[in-house]
Formats: C-alpha cells, structure tokens, sequence
C-alpha cells in the first residue's frame, strides 16, 4: 500500500506504463496524429494565395487545381484519423483487459478478512466501470492531448507567419484559461471519486436483491428494496450531475475568454487592413485559422473532465491491485499428512472486535479422529475451524500438523491436505463434472470422478441430468436440489482424498432423504480422516470420537455424548433443548 497520497502526476505516470507493452501500436496512432494535425493548417494556408492572387488578378494554376488539392488533402486526412482512432481503440482495450486481468489476479489471492469488509458490488464496479474511466486518461486523453496540441501549434506558427503582432494578443488568453481549467480539475475529481463510490453501493444494492429474490418476494420486501435503489440511483445522478455542471461551466468559460481575445483580434485586424498592412487573403487566412482553433481548444479543455474521472478511477483500480495479498510466511513443502493435528494456547480475535473470539484453546485431535466441535452461537466453532487453513492468523499460540507449525507450511501445501464441506454449497455454473474436478483436479479422469460422485450418493441423479456429468448446473447450482448440491460438495471432498476433513454442519435443513443419502456418503467420507465436525443439531454427532463444548471463546467441556449427557453440563442442556423442539416440530407436522 501507499505510505502517503498519491499525486495525479503519479497515478498519470504509473497509467501510462501500461501503454508500454503497445507502445508499436500507439506510436502509430502518434504518427497518425501528427499527419492529421498537420493537414489543418493546409486549408487556411491555400486561402492565402487563393484570394490574393487567384480571386483578385482572376488568375493563377490554383484555381484549376485547387478542386484536387482539397480531395487529396480530406483524403490524407481521413485515412490518418481512420488509423488514429482504430490504434486508439485496440491500445485502450489491450490496457482495460490487462488492468481486469491484473485485478482478479490479485482478487483471488486476497486474505479471508478483506472479503469480509468489503462488499461484492464494490469489488465488482471496479471491473465494470471504474476500469473504463481509467482507459479513458491513459488513451483518449492523450491521444486528444497529442492531436490537438500538434493542431494548436500548426496554426500558432501559421499565425504567427501571417500576423505575429495579432497572434500575440491571442496568446494572452493562455493563462485566464490555466485558470479556469486548474480551478475546474479539482471539483471534477472529487465528484468522479463519489460517482465511482456511490456506483460500487448501487451494483451491490443490485447483488442483493438478485441474490435474495425469494426473501424479498415472501416477505414483502419490493418496495423497500426499490426505494434502496432508487436512493442509490439517484446519489450517482447527482454525483453525474454534480461533474457535468463543472465541465459545462469549464467549456463556455474558456470559449469566453477565447471569443474576447477573438474579438480584439478582429477589431486590430480591420485598422491594419485600413492602413494597407494586410491584404484580403492574409486577413481571411487568418481568421480561418483564428476559428479553427476554437475545436481543438474546446477538445483540450474538455479532456480534463476524461483525465479526472480516469486519475480519479485510477486510485479505486491501484488500490486493489495494491492490497497486501494473502501472506504466506510458510517455507516448507510438505506431502500427504497423517492427520494429526494440535492447537497450543490459541487466542484470536477478529480485527476491529473488543473481545476476543477464542482464548487460550489447547486441543489435540489424533489422526483419523472425529471430533465435533458445538456450542451457542459465537462460541467460536467456525473460527477454530477456519485457523487451521489459515484463512485467519492466530494473534497467539501455534497450530500444528503432524507437529510442524502450520505457519511454517507453504499455503498450497497446508490447504492440499485439507477438504472442506460446508453448510452453505459454493459450486460454480460450469457441468457437473468441472465442479466436482474443480482447481487442481481439473483434468481428472472422467471413471475417478464417477468413482467420487458415486461415493457421494450423487450418480444416480446425475445419470437423470440430460448430458450426465456435463450438464450445466446454472449459478451456484441453482437448477439443483439442496441435496443434490451437498452431494456434489462431497464429491468434491471425495476426489481430493485430503487426510484432514472439516465438515460445517452440511446435513442441516435437508429432507429425510436427502439427509440419509449425504449422511450414509459422510461417513464413508469420514473413514480415515481426521474430521473436524461443525455442529449445530446434536444429533448427527452423537457417534463422534470426541465432542468439544465452546463457550465464550474457550473449551467449556469435553468428551463423548454420553458421558457430556450424564454430566449435565452445557451440552446436555443444548441437547435436551434441541431435543424438545424437534419433538415439538414432529407434532405440529404429524397434526
């Protein structure tokens, strides 16, 4: 990250260095440039000896061929500016693909507590919208900057060669117009870094809604959520409206100063022409290239509204691509674990949190054990379990494996001996095979993944699918029933054959048969492998090796079902409570 704020001269610098790689193409499109720039001072420097010589004496070759020298010169025009812009654009768009591609690299290496701060529809306005502004400064502004400063100083120096005394009283323009331009470029980056924030706050207000379609239908929530983006459609207009009013205002105010130093030039021009110290051609010559300096000028005051929603984009994009990604402090390679694992007075405690989620667990699970981790809500089960990937780092205390530091571990090592099946299903919409061959099992032999859909329980509906394995399961399996996407989870678990299993509560809110289908393909999962099991309704663990009570962040109890039951403690109070409301909920549905 930043040690301190970045100035625009330094975002512009490091944008610009991802035209590098492009610079061929880009320079062509520079040389495109300079033809055309250099074709705009041809039309009013044909007017010259048109109207002095030709018009008045009524005679001369340009007459004849001036017809010729004007297709000609459209034509070296048009085929240069063709050649610009394409170059432009394919430059443009090779940098918005290098800037995604960049982006998700470092996205997908981001450590677990980033995606919990940040939310989705940020992350995604950054690839979708912030990245194009960006482009917007890194080529179009420069190309406009090129092209039109090389046409400013073609007419300056033919103005200049006409008339220097006139052309002299224009140039006093040149700093009313830093000015204006200067006070303008502040307000217009601070409205596109809002723009580009409120944008982030919308497409996630959008996620949501998408996402949670059934909650918002059962419960009534439409008109909430419409007002929600509605509000947020709105900040963004008025963050629009916000940047168009300045640019609006930055344009006439230039063309002012600029149509002010027009009119001197006009009024000076006609006593020169009085006194016999320009002729008809040169004074219309030079009111032609007077005038035609008015586009190029408008482009080049306009392009600060394209540079500071790109410089402004800019800082959203770095930022991402300058986040710390996941630290892997681990050195060691390491090869298939026998699974025994450790936890030495372990204390963490979530960033930002007062208290700590756990404190001082010391736990010893041997290989090939099943241990099951329960407690009330925030006593810390999902957190023990995430330390052990290393998706969070302790604030103190060690965690072994097979008695080496986790910590020691390279990251890809300590996660290819672990399988994870959870209670929430992530699978992706790809066919069924990529999903449960996902990451490094792609490639997979098609009879080995058959071999773990079939361990799982999941072959017989996946025989049913229309194309089998390949069949497209839609996003996150949405075509799929809750078992049937468990079923796949486990398959995934499966195929991988880690030594270490952790299981989040995956047969939770599951119909009977589903639930004996995931439960029979579990425990043959479970067979060898050291399993931490996430508990949340006791009765799936009461044949686990070992049960651990947390409470408050700390070991409250352990031990085996029956032995926590007749010990009366917190497990047996949470048993004898759960067991109450299933017995309750068995009534109400058999009545």
């Amino acid at each position: 990250m930043a040690a301190g704020p970045v100035t625009g001269m330094q975002l512009y610098v490091r944008l610009l260095g991802y035209l590098r790689p492009y610079w061929g193409a880009f320079s062509l499109s520079l040389l495109a440039m300079v033809v055309t720039a250099a074709t705009e001072p041809a039309f009013p420097a044909l007017l010259k000896p048109l109207l002095d010589g030709n018009f008045v004496q009524k005679k001369g070759p340009l007459l004849d061929w001036l017809p010729l020298l004007l297709v000609g010169l459209f034509l070296l025009r048009g085929v240069a500016s063709f050649l610009s812009d394409y170059a432009v654009s394919w430059v443009a768009n090779k940098i918005v693909t290098d800037l995604r591609n960049e982006m998700f690299a470092r996205l997908v290496r981001l450590p677990t507590g980033f995606y919990d701060g940040t939310t989705s529809g940020s992350l995604i306005s950054k690839f979708t919208f912030d990245v194009l502004q960006v482009t917007g400064a890194a080529t179009a502004a420069v190309s406009v900057l090129v092209k039109d400063s090389l046409v400013i100083l073609g007419l300056l120096a033919w103005l200049f060669w006409l008339n220097w005394e006139l052309t002299l009283v224009s140039l006093l323009v040149g700093p009313l117009v830093v000015v204006v331009v200067r006070g303008v470029s502040g307000r217009l980056r601070a409205m596109s870094r809002g723009a580009q924030d409120a944008m982030g706050e919308l497409n996630h207000v959008l996620e949501e809604s998408i996402g949670c379609h059934r909650v918002v239908k059962v419960f009534g929530g439409q008109e909430y959520e419409a007002q929600r983006f509605g509000k947020g459609a709105n900040l963004v207009r008025r963050f629009n409206m916000k940047m168009a009013s300045a640019a609006a205002a930055n344009v006439p105010l230039v063309q002012l100063i600029a149509a002010l130093a027009f009119a001197a030039i006009v009024w000076l021009a006609t006593r020169q022409a009085q006194a016999d110290e320009t002729t008809v051609g040169g004074f219309v010559s030079f009111l032609t290239a007077m005038l035609l300096l008015l586009a190029p000028l408008k482009r080049l005051t306009g392009v600060n509204e394209t540079l500071q929603r790109g410089l402004a984009a800019a800082e959203s994009v770095f930022a991402l691509i300058d986040e710390r990604p996941e630290v892997d402090t681990g050195t060691r390679d390491f090869g298939r674990a026998r699974g025994e694992i450790e936890f030495s007075d372990v204390t963490f405690t979530y960033p930002g949190a007062t208290r700590a989620a756990l404190l001082g667990i010391s736990l010893r699970i041997p290989p090939g054990e099943t241990l099951a981790l329960v407690g009330g809500s925030g006593g810390g089960k999902s957190t023990l379990a995430n330390l052990l990937p290393r998706f969070y780092t302790p604030a103190s205390g060690q965690i072994l494996l097979d008695g080496i530091d986790i910590a020691t571990l390279k990251l890809s090592a300590l996660r290819a001996n672990i399988a994870l099946v959870s209670q929430d299903v992530v699978l992706f919409n790809d066919s069924v095979a990529a999903n449960i061959a996902y990451g490094r099992l792609s490639g997979t032999n098609e009879s080995d993944i058959v071999a773990a859909a079939e361990a799982a329980h999941a072959m017989q509906f996946i025989r049913d699918m229309p194309d089998g394995l390949q069949t497209e399961i839609g996003e996150n399996g949405v075509r799929l029933s809750g078992g049937q996407r468990q079923r796949l989870a486990i398959a995934r678990a499966f195929l991988k054959n880690a030594p270490v299993l952790i299981l989040d509560e995956a047969t939770s809110a599951l119909d009977s048969e589903s639930e004996r289908h995931i439960q029979a393909a579990l425990e043959t999962l479970m067979r060898g492998r050291t399993t931490l099991v996430i508990a949340h309704r006791l009765s799936t663990i009461e044949n686990a090796d070992r049960i651990v009570v947390l409470d408050g962040g700390r070991i409250a109890e352990t031990g085996r079902h029956a032995q926590l039951i007749a010990r009366g403690g917190i497990y047996a109070r949470l048993h004898q409570l759960q067991y109450a409301t299933d017995k309750e909920s068995r009534v109400e549905a058999d009545s």
